[in-house]
């Protein structure tokens, strides 16, 4: 697959620039499902399957809860949030291979931006010219098109020259539509959909690969693989 054309490099965040078993984002929904909770008066289990149906209806629980129930997004934002980042760390070699990538890299997220600033400093990746987080793109979560568009219009970016990278596939969806290149980071399963054009369980790898394919320099094939 070419990415010789691709001057705008978009990576999602949880899941994406840190690995899954760094278990961030199960944090995340625990704090998420006890919101829930306290606000309806559920159970847990009600609450998670409350989540569930506004995340396959709304694309986050968070759309659900505004659409639904009309809450303040911030507060909401501020505690699912709160959460300990001590399983992640500085990953040197992820930094090395992005920050060598020709162009723009940006990171869009349906969290919110004062999050993700958190996570990038704990990963130690100064490497992004711009966050797009749930605020930036008016409250529409990914893989709502309103999202993409916000980021596209933000930047002035040409999706025939950009490429997007997420673990959730049906997020890949809108930006394949748009004529991006789609990465899916994460395990190989039994089958890939048409919009995704490539799978990796190693960001950093697939990186050095494309710098062997001459589209980043050189150097960065010598930077350690994503743990």
């Amino acid at each position: 697959m070419d990415f010789s054309h691709v001057n705008t490099w978009i990576f999602d965040l949880d899941n994406t620039l840190y690995p899954p078993e760094a278990q961030l984002f199960a944090q995340v929904q625990r704090r998420m499902t006890g919101y829930v909770m306290r606000l309806t008066g559920a159970s847990e289990a009600e609450a998670e399957a409350l989540r569930a149906d506004w995340f396959q209806r709304h694309g986050t629980t968070l759309a659900g809860l505004m659409a639904e129930h009309g809450i303040d997004p911030y507060p909401y934002l501020d505690e699912v949030h709160d959460i300990d980042l001590s399983g992640i760390g500085p990953d040197p070699g992820l930094a090395a291979a992005i920050a060598a990538l020709p162009g723009r890299r940006i990171v869009h997220t349906s969290a919110d931006a004062a999050f993700a600033v958190r996570v990038l400093s704990r990963l130690a990746l100064p490497v992004f010219e711009a966050i797009y987080g749930i605020g930036e793109t008016a409250w529409h979560p990914k893989p709502d098109p309103r999202s993409y568009q916000a980021v596209l219009a933000g930047h002035a970016i040409d999706p025939a020259r950009a490429a997007f990278f997420e673990d959730d596939a049906r997020n890949l969806e809108e930006p394949h539509r748009l004529g991006m290149r789609t990465v899916l980071v994460g395990p190989a399963g039994e089958g890939r959909a048409d919009h995704v054009h490539v799978q990796t369980g190693d960001l950093a790898g697939l990186l050095r690969g494309l710098a062997g394919a001459g589209v980043v320099p050189a150097a960065i094939a010598a930077t350690p693989a994503l743990r």
